[in-house]
């Protein structure tokens, strides 16, 4: 990247802030029952509400609002996290397995549920991110046995292991959902392709003590990962427990993850893309590339899934299809850009 293609972080931040507040314009105004916005003002300030009205907003579009920006931003700040410690730019939640990983766990608690988790109330929805947590250390723990070589993980070894291991993982997904009946076979792949239109207030609760506890963490330690681009010998020279720092970070990340997947499925490419295009806006330093990175993807899922509410309304896509129409395009450009 050109030095000189750095711009100020406010101002990035600024622009990402009015393309999200745009789209939730749009996504609150818009729809099925459309609203006026001096509607939406009296609603949202309680000035004389109507029962339909707070049954649109409140019950429908402000929860998928929030999730959609929840997800944006774990999945951005993750990508950004793990790219940073493996030193890959083609490394992403989703291309290395944690997220089939983390699927393939809440989709087993949601076989031993029956698959009906929105009527097992506030502790089965609690429970969903532990089981992500625990599918994603799972494929993570794979990923560093079978790419670990000579002392260090190696960068090429992990994206070919991650794609692996995310295959298997998926595999063992599809097999437990044949398992169930057909109405819940139905939520679980709609669910698996990336979706929140189920979106409620209680997800939202299940999110926010992970986004809470591990986001500060992360961005205060964001300085390490600008170490981790030296050589190994050299990092070790400056006296940083390398190995340790790594494991941190991606266990923070792993946790970022599967409180995202547990409430939207897996939603694949926010983690790969968001980073670079961070680093094309703001530079290299990841203080300043995580904060961007978690805008970047929040106004990546928002926009979205506006998308995917509106253009063919009234069917409706899963947010996960219309993020992979232009990731998969990118992700190919990367890769050929990679072996150039």
């Amino acid at each position: 990247m050109r030095k000189g293609s750095e711009r100020p972080l406010w101002h990035v931040q600024l622009g990402c802030f009015v393309v999200i507040a745009a789209a939730v314009y749009i996504h609150l105004t818009n729809g099925e029952f459309d609203m006026t916005v001096s509607e939406v003002l009296r609603t949202l300030l309680r000035i004389h509400p109507q029962p339909d009205h707070d049954m649109v907003l409140f019950e429908f579009r402000l929860p998928r609002i929030v999730i959609a920006a929840l997800v944006g931003f774990g999945l951005g700040i993750a990508g950004a996290v793990i790219q940073g410690v493996t030193r890959n730019g083609l490394a992403d939640p989703g291309i290395l397995g944690i997220n089939a990983g983390a699927g393939a766990a809440i989709v087993l608690f949601m076989f031993f549920f029956q698959g009906n988790v929105i009527r097992t109330g506030w502790t089965a929805i609690m429970m969903m991110p532990l089981f992500g947590l625990i599918g994603g250390l799972a494929a993570a723990a794979l990923i560093y046995f079978f790419a670990w070589q000579n002392g260090r993980l190696d960068p090429q070894r992990l994206v070919l292991t991650g794609i692996a291991i995310g295959s298997g993982f998926g595999a063992f997904t599809m097999f437990l959902s044949l398992q169930m009946n057909a109405k819940d076979f139905e939520m679980a792949t709609v669910w698996l392709t990336g979706s929140i239109w189920n979106a409620n207030w209680v997800y939202i609760a299940s999110m926010l003590p992970w986004f809470i506890v591990l986001v500060p963490v992360l961005m205060r330690r964001a300085p390490l990962l600008d170490v981790f681009q030296l050589e190994e010998s050299s990092v070790k020279g400056l006296g940083v427990r390398a190995e340790r720092e790594k494991s941190l970070f991606l266990l923070g990340s792993i946790g970022l993850v599967s409180a995202c997947v547990s409430v939207s499925g897996s939603i694949g490419f926010v983690g790969l893309l968001a980073p670079h295009i961070a680093k094309r806006l703001v530079g290299l330093r990841h203080r300043r590339v995580m904060s961007v990175c978690g805008l970047i993807g929040m106004m990546m899922v928002i926009v979205s899934d506006l998308i995917a509410k509106t253009v063919f309304s009234p069917a409706e896509l899963p947010v996960g299809i219309v993020i992979s129409i232009v990731g998969v395009p990118y992700f190919v450009y990367l890769l050929f850009k990679a072996k150039a």
